[in-house]
Formats: C-alpha cells, sequence, structure tokens
C-alpha cells in the first residue's frame, strides 16, 4: 500500500449551540472558512486535490463537501459526504487513508462539519386518522427498545455503559471536573493557538467578533458542584447521568489534509503524521458507547499494536462513562487520555469531533517529541470508530 499521511490539520474554535456566538452561524460558513485554510497550511497545490470527504449528520440529505469546494473556487474537486454520527470525522479521515493507500488518489481532504444550532427541525406526522405533524422526528439510527431508545442517549449511552462497566456517579462527575480542567489549563497554556483558525463571526445586531477560543469549558467546574446536578431521569433507580457528566451540544467545523508520503516528499511538504491504522466497529445498540472500546482492540490489532505502544489517547466523551470504561478495560494510563479535556468540557460538535480530535492530537504529540496516539468514540447506533497516527 502507498503510504497516507497528514500535512495540515486545522479546526474553529467550538461554540456552545443555542446560546454561543456561532448561533447563527450556519455550516455552510464554517466548511468553507475551514477548507481554504487547510489547503494552505498543507503546501498542496490545490490543482492535485482529488476529492474532499466531510462528515455531516442530521442534515437530512445535500453534500457540504460539495458546497464547499464549489463555494470556494475548486469546483474541478469532487465532493462526498459521510455519516457515521460521532465518529464521521475519523471514518471521513479512514476512508481518505484508504483511497490514498490504494493508489487511486493521492490528495485528499478529509474532516467534518456540525452545527446543531441550525440543524432544521422535521416534525413525523402522528398516525392516524387526522392529519397531525406534532412530533419531533429524525432518521433513526437503530430498531428502538425500551433500554436503547433512539433519541436519549443518555439512556442509550451514558447510562448504559456506566452499568456495564460497573462505574459510579462520582467516577463520572470525577472524570468530567478534570476534563474542565484541563480544558481550561490548555487554553491557558496557548496549546489550541496553533490548531484553531481565528473567525469574523457577525453577529445579530451586526457587530463583528472574532472566534478563536473554544466556549464550552467552565473555569468553576468541580466534582462538588457536579455532583449538585438533578440527573436526567430521576425516575429509574440509581441513575446516575446529568448535563454534567455528559458531552455539550456544540457547532464547529475541522478537517485535515492527507496525501501519499511520495508525494509529500516531492512536493518538500511538511509532514505532520502517519496514519497508520483506521476501522469501525458494531456493537448492539444497547451497548452504543462499548463502542468505543471495541474498536480500540479491533484497530490496536490492526496497526500490530497494543495499549503501552500509544502515547497519547483521545477517546471521547459522548458521556464520561465511555473513556472511563475505556480506561478499564485496557488498562490505560488516566493521565495519558484527553490531555487537554474532551466532550464534557471542549463540548461535541457531532460530525466535526473525530477531525477535531485528530487534530489536537497531532499538534500535541509534537510538542512532546512525538509518538504514536490513537483517536476512539462511540457512534449512534451502535457503532465505534478509530484512527492512529503516528508523529
Amino acid at each position: 500500500m502507498s503510504t497516507p499521511v497528514i500535512v495540515g490539520a486545522v479546526r474553529t474554535a467550538i461554540g456552545r449551540s443555542f446560546k454561543g456566538t456561532l448561533v447563527n452561524t450556519p455550516p455552510e460558513t464554517l466548511i468553507t472558512a475551514v477548507l481554504p485554510e487547510v489547503v494552505r497550511r498543507s503546501g498542496i497545490d490545490p490543482k492535485d486535490i482529488d476529492d474532499l470527504i466531510f462528515a455531516e449528520s442530521h442534515y437530512g440529505g445535500g453534500d457540504l463537501a460539495r458546497y464547499a469546494a464549489d463555494a470556494t473556487g475548486l469546483q474541478h474537486v469532487p465532493g462526498q459526504s459521510v455519516n457515521r454520527h460521532c465518529a464521521g470525522s475519523l471514518t471521513a479521515i479512514g476512508n481518505a487513508s484508504a483511497q490514498i493507500g490504494s493508489g487511486m488518489e493521492r490528495a485528499l481532504i478529509a474532516g467534518g462539519v456540525q452545527s446543531l444550532s441550525m440543524t432544521p427541525l422535521v416534525n413525523w406526522r402522528i398516525p392516524g386518522p387526522e392529519l397531525k405533524f406534532e412530533e419531533r422526528w429524525m432518521p433513526p439510527t437503530h430498531v428502538e427498545t425500551p433500554d436503547a431508545p433512539t433519541k436519549d442517549m443518555s439512556i442509550t449511552v451514558g447510562w448504559n455503559t456506566a452499568q456495564s462497566a460497573g462505574i459510579s456517579r462520582e467516577e463520572m462527575d470525577a472524570w468530567a471536573a478534570r476534563s474542565h480542567q484541563r480544558a481550561v489549563a490548555a487554553q491557558d497554556a496557548g496549546k489550541f493557538a496553533d490548531e484553531i483558525l481565528p473567525l469574523k463571526i457577525t453577529q445579530f445586531d451586526g457587530s463583528v467578533t472574532e472566534f478563536a477560543v473554544d466556549e464550552h469549558p467552565r473555569r468553576d467546574t468541580t466534582a462538588e458542584k457536579l455532583a449538585g446536578l438533578k440527573v436526567l431521569h430521576p425516575e429509574i433507580e440509581g441513575f446516575s447521568i446529568t448535563a454534567g457528566n455528559s458531552s455539550g451540544t456544540n457547532d464547529a467545523c475541522a478537517a485535515v489534509a492527507l496525501t501519499e508520503a511520495g508525494y509529500a516528499a516531492a512536493n518538500g511538504l511538511d509532514v505532520l503524521a502517519t496514519v497508520r491504522a483506521w476501522g469501525s466497529a458494531g456493537v448492539a445498540p444497547r451497548d452504543t458507547g462499548l463502542g468505543a472500546v471495541t474498536v480500540i482492540g479491533k484497530v490496536l490489532d490492526r496497526a500490530g499494536l497494543t495499549p503501552s505502544d500509544i502515547a497519547l489517547w483521545e477517546i471521547n466523551e459522548a458521556f464520561a462513562s465511555v473513556p472511563i470504561a475505556a480506561v478499564k478495560e485496557y488498562g490505560l494510563d488516566e493521565e495519558l487520555v484527553n490531555f487537554s479535556g474532551s466532550g464534557c468540557s471542549l463540548g461535541h460538535p457531532i460530525a466535526a469531533s473525530g477531525a477535531r480530535m485528530i487534530t489536537t492530537l497531532i499538534y500535541e504529540l509534537r510538542r512532546r517529541g512525538g509518538g504514536i496516539g490513537m483517536a476512539a468514540m462511540c457512534a449512534g447506533g451502535g457503532q465505534g470508530g478509530a484512527v492512529i497516527v503516528e508523529v
């Protein structure tokens, strides 16, 4: 196989959906800002780009990758959209790596974009003799069962994972509090500055704001404060999932530029990382949170690696129970997992999260002098996705 390498990586800051800076910014604006920037940073000649692969979720159709190509002067580049929900942009990176590895293509841009603030709402007609459209509807990812609702991931992912792995409320709150502390510490140290593309955002009143700092982390978060939050389902005995140990709802875009290693060398491009392995996994829908655990083992095996070979981990905090379950399963050092925060603190812009994780992972590994990193996450409907990179 040809060797896929990453030669550019960039993301926007992550906004808080419905109440943050990006509340009135459509995904088209985010993706058309990030695409030219990742091309610029990569040094790839735009005429050599073979395809764009971008993840999107909850938009009900369309093709934002092709939209971005057309809107940024890359009409000669096709564009495809992928949807594996939370793991969508990890899948996009994996698919781009496979295209390069097969020898069919030499340069691609892959990533994901999400604006939950601008996600359209669709009403489902309630079955019956009258035409009543009263119930919010989204396409289902799995057959619904009482222990795996399609619209309530606090049960399907957070609670089921905590029960399966024997994780307590105290463990989850402590993990979430540390996530915020790490995210704030990373912000204060300027760690995200190189990976974030500042955006000029026009607000509803016409004023222009520079948006360059993730706005979901809370500086004053503590485990004690999180312990005071009400659980999301008090009617379920022992339920331990709260808004505090869950991920946020967020808006962002992230992308990486990939080429074949020979192309990068021939054109003098700075190789940020080599893509070592990638893959996806399926589990029962009620075990969706364990999709991250399952896919970690699968992709490590594909790469011929063991957990001890991984210098840094990004395991998305869709709920705090997910990375805790992975830590328990593989005996991971918590200090190496989500070193700058994750979904509970930075937020979880669904389709963009995987590319955000890979971007953060690459920049941090470079600061530390190199090594192997893994990004893994669960995904709706009983899935998991992961990518391994080496700096």
